[in-house]
């Protein structure tokens, strides 16, 4: 059955404007469920799921290409933009935890587990990398500064907390939040944690392959 939305269209937008974005987030709802359960989907199945015509889909989204690198820029926002608000918090270290609670809970790191490596990456979604970068070592160095996260810990290992919250998916979605979450908190005792880590840290741009287009 297709997905069906009842919400109002949005305030302050003309008839056929508010219609067109109620269809771009059906779209992009429908498209993170079609794709993080099936990566090779034909685009059909997300129109179908979006409850649109697949003629609305392509006037938004010209390829499939162009769909999942919308579908994970705008994933990558959200991290930039709850990796900011925790810049906020004058504790560090309580900042940083926060901070990766609720980028799990939010599921941003599925997209990457998922489909890196599906399509290719444009120029358009630099300036968010890099702000990505720059936000995710601030929050690092603050959190260090409050003397619990480990001196060894860099931003990269965060990056490998938050895709093995993201690898843990049941089929009741409460269930998969619950066990994401009793994960976490296991990871963050880690982070705080005494001893040395074994191995060296991931280093910057190490995962970086992932995103190259798979023949």
């Amino acid at each position: 059955m297709p997905k069906t939305s009842d919400a109002p269209a949005q305030k302050g937008l003309p008839g056929r404007k508010a219609q067109a974005a109620r269809n771009d987030e059906l779209i992009l709802d429908a498209a993170r469920t079609v794709f993080l359960h099936d990566a090779n989907a034909p685009i059909a199945a997300v129109a179908e799921r979006a409850g649109v015509g697949i003629s609305a889909l392509y006037r938004r989204y010209p390829s499939k290409d162009v769909l999942l690198r919308t579908l994970c820029h705008e994933g990558l926002r959200r991290y930039n933009t709850e990796a900011d608000a925790a810049l906020d918090d004058s504790d560090g270290w309580r900042g940083l935890v926060e901070f990766l609670a609720r980028v799990v809970d939010a599921d941003v790191h599925s997209l990457t587990v998922h489909l890196a490596g599906t399509f290719a990456p444009d120029e358009s979604m630099l300036p968010d990398v890099m702000h990505s970068g720059e936000v995710t070592a601030e929050l690092v160095r603050r959190a260090h500064a409050t003397g619990t996260l480990r001196p060894e810990v860099n931003p990269q290992d965060l990056g490998l907390v938050l895709e093995s919250c993201a690898a843990i998916a049941l089929p009741d979605r409460e269930r998969t939040a619950q066990l994401r979450r009793r994960v976490l908190a296991m990871l963050v005792a880690g982070l705080a944690s005494d001893g040395a880590l074994p191995g060296p840290p991931p280093e910057v741009g190490e995962f970086a392959w992932r995103w190259q287009r798979r023949q």
